[in-house]
């Protein structure tokens, strides 16, 4: 009898270790917390960047109405926005993102300066093909944080074999180069990256 005892506890006792050791640790289920998203710039940094944007969008939407004075005042009021950037914070990352970031902005502004300049809608439309070329790879140097933003082209923006991208800020193709005037507007354009917040 007492052996029979003596073995019921060793077997209590062993289910009881293994029972803290294994089983204690375990945490109820339930819903999984999400990562908490931090910004890596200033809410007024991303605002800037934001405003920049928005001027950038309005100069489209003045090559896709066809409207070379439109097109004029936008550009002069996106050298404003540029002007307003400031890209200070940019330097505490060693990455070298300041002196790349300030590059492409330096060439933005080139671009809308000339634009505004121009009297001729087909030559401010390479200007504004330029303008693009050097917001893209901005938004990706910067790590944009906000909405996602498309990366379109058309491959006969300037005729046969001579295309140019743009942004937009919906999937929707709206081609700049061509103007909502032209009978292949809406023909010419597809999206060839998605900008998402990083």
């Amino acid at each position: 009898m007492k052996k029979l005892i003596f073995i019921l506890i060793i077997i209590a006792a062993a289910f009881a270790v293994y029972w803290f050791m294994f089983k204690g640790d375990e945490a109820p289920e339930g819903p999984k917390q999400q990562a908490l998203t931090v910004n890596r710039h200033s809410a007024a940094f991303n605002s800037s960047i934001d405003s920049l944007l928005q001027s950038y969008f309005a100069v489209r939407d003045a090559f896709v109405d066809g409207d070379s004075l439109k097109a004029k005042q936008a550009g002069i009021a996106l050298v404003i926005y540029i002007n307003r950037l400031n890209l200070e914070e940019l330097k505490k990352d060693t990455a070298g993102i300041f002196e790349s970031a300030a590059a492409f902005i330096s060439d933005v502004k080139t671009s809308a300066e000339a634009m505004g300049q121009s009297q001729i809608i087909s030559d401010m439309r390479q200007d504004f093909k330029s303008l693009s070329e050097n917001i893209y790879p901005l938004l990706k140097t910067i790590h944009y944080e906000g909405k996602n933003l498309y990366w379109q082209n058309c491959p006969t923006a300037f005729g046969p074999g001579r295309g140019a991208n743009w942004i937009s800020e919906t999937e929707a193709v709206v081609n700049p180069y061509l103007g909502k005037n032209d009978p292949a507007y809406k023909q010419c354009g597809e999206i060839q990256d998605t900008i998402k917040a990083q």
